[in-house]
């Protein structure tokens, strides 16, 4: 009994500061540092309405606008409680298969040449919500023609939406593709 006191009120401390204090402050730390990120990152489109987070990616499938990387969640693409690859390595016969049939699907809606990796393999997590400016290019003359707009109005509007690396040297640059389909839908309706 002696040792059994102790031991239950460090449990009880250590989970109110564990639990509940500590929590508290970083929270409380980040809304006051990183109001936006804090919030979860979320984006609204023209009237207001919230529409996804710049943080996870979106299906799009429509030829009228930019399409994401693909998503290896299980149950639907795109799932956040199910964040995780494919884990399929480069040399599986069933991923290069996949690989394959997205190319084909790429090419048969008029994307020329070389796909780009990211329009056709899934990020680490499956709902990264960039492209790389390449992929986003390689796609202009499929929506400019689905949507009636030029190609040089399409190439301006994903260079005003290609973000630079982090900190100016981490990652590469980067097109948020539920960004620049929000601003597509104010050019070209």
């Amino acid at each position: 009994m002696k040792e059994l006191k102790p031991a239950i009120l460090f449990v009880i401390v250590f989970t109110i500061l564990c639990g509940g204090i500590y929590p508290a402050v970083v929270t409380g730390i980040a809304s006051a540092v990183f109001p936006k990120q804090a919030k979860g990152s979320f984006i609204t489109d023209k009237n207001g309405r919230m529409v996804g987070s710049s943080l996870i990616g979106q299906p799009f499938s429509d030829l009228r606008y930019f399409w994401p990387r693909p998503s290896a969640t299980s149950d639907f693409g795109y799932n956040p409680v199910a964040s995780g690859g494919s884990n399929s390595g480069p040399t599986n016969p069933d991923y290069l298969k996949t690989v394959a049939d997205r190319v084909k699907s790429l090419h048969d809606t008029g994307i020329q040449g070389n796909v780009p990796a990211d329009l056709v393999e899934a990020s680490a997590s499956g709902l990264d919500p960039h492209i790389s400016p390449e992929a986003a290019k390689v796609q202009v003359p499929r929506v400019a023609k689905a949507r009636g707009v030029t190609e040089e109005a399409l190439n301006k509007l994903v260079a005003a939406h290609t973000e630079d690396r982090q900190l100016g040297i981490l990652g590469s640059l980067r097109v948020n593709v539920l960004a620049l389909n929000l601003e597509l839908d104010k050019l070209a309706p």
